[in-house]
């Protein structure tokens, strides 16, 4: 995990310093009047948490930094180590690293507030959002997929395969603007509210109340997140046991005398979920952080993926970083944790035996 998770600041550190625009141009942008939708703060201790996408310019040089004609070069230097861009870039990644380690993901630019800070308050509508969908996509697909497989040919899995890959072609941000005009008071029933995690009065609701009116609010961004995120992890779950169940193991256990139910309970899930498993941090880690994007942008919910949208776009550098290293490592921690439930559905794999 540890030389991963270098590898992965490494090359966002590098990919950073290619990207035009930074905060430098931004600040001589509007010093210029040519615009610039904010102006940049720094309120010390993270600017080597940022990367210059551009040039360095060095007093008694000509600037490179687009639109500095004109400007005192020492007045570009004063600003470049405002935000620590005057420092070499080994050192600023070095700097970076050791920040990180302690969990000090630096100031952002255009922000009164630490990197940490914004992250913490963003962070619980995106675990709501992906904990939330990605429990439901798996409590639908896993007994979907078992039953289809069971009935293979059949009817049922006929008619649930047509209703599967129609939600799979339904984009998830066309099915909330659905919602919304079905459900949201759009156009037929107001059943539903709009945007927010909870109401605007919840701070003067007893514990019932806030976990109902929680709930409430999550059921249609959830409910725009499962429906095409079912389909696959349904088909994988079909192709899987359908895998198993022809297998020369499973014809011995019914030759035996055994249920069905106990074939498949007994036999047949452990080996079939391994590869439902494999895929569980991609999926959590694609519904957390890639699939909410739109969907809080549309339910106005303030979340990671909206917050590290709009830092991409302002080039705010400690912010896109910090999210970027925060996204890492809790994929990383998720793999692992898949790691242990490997061991656990089928204790017959033991990674010592195959590091030995």
């Amino acid at each position: 995990m540890i030389p991963t998770l270098l590898g992965i600041m490494f090359v966002s550190f590098v990919v950073i310093q290619f990207v035009p625009g930074g905060p430098v141009e931004r600040m001589i942008a509007e010093l210029q009047g040519h615009g610039g939708d904010a102006t940049p703060r720094f309120s010390g201790g993270g600017a080597d948490a940022g990367m210059s996408s551009t040039p360095q310019a060095s007093t008694g040089q000509q600037s490179q930094y687009r639109g500095s004609q004109g400007l005192d070069p020492e007045f570009i230097a004063e600003l470049e180590a405002m935000y620590g861009f005057d420092k070499p870039a080994h050192i600023r990644f070095f700097n970076m690293v050791k920040n990180y380690l302690q969990f000090d993901l630096g100031e952002s630019y255009y922000r009164d507030v630490s990197v940490i800070d914004l992250v913490l308050e963003k962070m619980p509508v995106s675990i709501s959002l992906g904990l939330w969908s990605t429990l439901l996509i798996y409590l639908i697909s896993i007994p979907l997929g078992i039953k289809k497989a069971v009935t293979d040919g059949k009817a049922f899995d006929i008619w649930t395969s047509a209703a599967v890959f129609i939600g799979y072609a339904i984009p998830s941000f066309m099915f909330a603007i659905f919602l919304i005009i079905l459900f949201a008071g759009g156009r037929y029933i107001d059943l539903f509210p709009l945007r927010g995690l909870v109401s605007d009065n919840w701070d003067e609701m007893d514990g019932i109340h806030k976990i109902l009116d929680y709930a409430w609010h999550m059921v249609l961004p959830t409910a725009a997140m499962v429906i095409s995120g079912f389909a696959s992890l349904t088909m994988l779950t079909k192709n899987s046991f359908l895998d198993e169940i022809s297998k020369q193991y499973v014809l011995t256990a019914r030759a035996k005398g055994l249920s069905e139910k106990q074939v498949l309970s007994g036999h047949v899930f452990r080996n079939a979920m391994l590869i439902v498993i494999a895929g569980f941090p991609a999926a959590f880690m694609s519904i957390f952080f890639t699939g909410s994007l739109l969907i809080e942008v549309i339910f106005s919910l303030d979340g990671l993926g909206l917050l590290g949208y709009e830092s991409i776009i302002n080039r705010d550098y400690p912010v896109v970083l910090g999210t970027l290293y925060i996204y890492a490592l809790i994929g990383l921690v998720m793999t692992l944790l898949r790691d242990v439930v490997y061991v656990y559905v089928d204790p017959r794999i033991s990674f010592e035996a195959k590091a030995n």
